[in-house]
């Protein structure tokens, strides 16, 4: 009986490993996250009144994934924009010096070869190619050349269109938020339902509006289609070049000098020596230039703190008279109303030399969002002022390095299952010891046949 009951352990062991190698395949399956190595991105975004760095940084095996792109560092470029040094180019390069030696710190030496490098240049840039093709030539061959220097994969040095400006703005504001698409605390990939969100930008030298809308623009020009995510996306977007606040002030200067002889948006008390020479070199205010004025000369103008005046020389800013499509929002551009919430991003330098024109400032964004875009006082009560989401700051360039690195997928991201891992090492260790036994037990028959055998 005992033979007999021997005989029959090893095929039941090996039964029992191969019922135990089913089971493990079977065991649930869950999403897992590896702890993959980081790589990182560098953008600078050349405005017209300052550059700036900014470092980003994803798991390296998640690119085609969302809301995993962070901010990792930044770095503010001392001195103005790279457009100013359009006498002086290798100035321009230079002054990126500081913050790329900072970059070389922050990136891994091992993920420097590899870290893509890209310089955008906007509005400031925009303005100095019009009036000087080759100046602005000179500024980006200078830029190149210092970047070129460094360890990093460099991608070129481009000036922006306006419209790339806003869209890029647009889908930096919604990856952030994690308005695309979302990952849910259940390990689950899912589209959120509270739609997007608009994105307005005031620079220097331009400004931006960019929203989804329903319908068709008027304006080919104004629209634009995207992917992501396997979702279609139809955007209204224009940018506004010489509605930035620092040309702004220099028409509101131009207008002061040619109508009142003195600034109605300055504080009383306050007053400045002005060149004129220096207010009209900008394309912004050109066509201000009264036919003869003493290049050389200076004016002294003082401030009247007058809220009406100032308001005026403000609305002189903007053309409403003239429209060919069913609606404007301002100078004859196409805009369809308004819809949904804002977010507005003001890259304006709160420095003490910038307190007498903080009412011009505010007077000019008033009418903006007011007259300029329609937006009423219920709408208003939707925008929001602010520089971050989440730990990035809000502008245009994080949504140029998703979109140059392909880090935004046209489809869904596809998710990955992974066995828990207890019960996996619990069934590989019981398929291994079966195993085990049933092969000793194998061995130890056949050796008691040998010895039946002989006998």
């Amino acid at each position: 009986m005992a033979g007999k009951v021997l005989s029959l352990l090893p095929p039941l062991l090996l039964a029992a490993a191969g019922l135990a190698g089913l089971l493990l395949l079977c065991v649930p399956t869950r999403d897992v996250r590896e702890p993959p190595a980081l790589k990182y991105g560098i953008v600078l975004d050349a405005g017209s009144s300052h550059t700036s760095m900014f470092i980003y940084k994803w798991p390296a095996d998640k690119e085609n994934d969302t809301g995993i792109v962070g901010q990792h560092s930044s770095c503010d470029v001392h001195g103005g924009g790279i457009s100013s040094y359009a006498d002086n180019p290798s100035r321009a390069g230079r002054s990126l010096v500081e913050c790329l030696d900072q970059a070389l710190q922050q990136v891994p030496k091992e993920r420097h070869r590899d870290t893509p490098l890209y310089l955008g240049a906007t509005a400031g840039m925009r303005l100095l190619n019009m009036t000087s093709p080759e100046a602005s030539a000179n500024v980006l061959a200078a830029v190149t050349q210092t970047l070129t220097q460094y360890p990093f994969d460099f991608r070129g040095a481009h000036i922006l269109s306006g419209q790339e400006e806003g869209v890029f703005g647009w889908v930096t504001a919604n990856y952030l938020l994690e308005n695309f698409i979302k990952y849910g605390w259940v390990g689950q990939w899912f589209r959120p339902r509270k739609g997007t969100l608009g994105a307005m930008d005031l620079g220097g030298a331009s400004t931006q509006i960019t929203f989804e809308t329903a319908s068709p623009a008027e304006d080919p020009a104004n629209e634009v289609q995207l992917w992501l995510y396997g979702q279609p996306y139809r955007v209204y977007t224009h940018s506004f070049l010489c509605y930035g606040r620092d040309q702004v002030l220099l028409r509101l200067l131009a207008s002061a000098l040619q109508t009142h002889g003195f600034h109605p948006c300055w504080p009383r008390g306050y007053s400045a020596q002005v060149l004129p020479r220096d207010v009209y070199a900008s394309p912004c205010a050109a066509a201000q230039q009264p036919q003869a004025f003493n290049s050389s000369a200076r004016v002294s103008l003082s401030g009247a703190s007058d809220p009406a005046l100032c308001r005026s020389l403000v609305a002189g800013l903007f053309n409403f008279s003239s429209c060919r499509f069913s609606r404007c929002s301002f100078n004859g551009i196409f805009q369809p109303p308004v819809a949904g919430k804002f977010i507005l991003q003001a890259r304006a330098p709160g420095q003490r030399a910038h307190l007498p024109h903080y009412c011009a400032g505010a007077m000019f964004v008033q009418q903006l969002l007011s007259r300029g875009y329609g937006f009423h006082e219920r709408a208003f009560g939707g925008v929001t002022f602010q520089k971050k989401a989440g730990d990035a700051a809000v502008g245009w360039a994080l949504g140029y390095m998703l979109n140059l690195t392909n880090l935004i997928p046209a489809e869904p991201p596809a998710l990955r299952k992974g066995t828990d891992f207890g019960a996996w090492v619990v069934l590989v260790l019981l398929s291994t010891i079966l195993l085990l036994a049933a092969t000793v037990l194998l061995l130890c028959r056949a050796c008691a046949a040998k010895v039946s055998s002989a006998i």
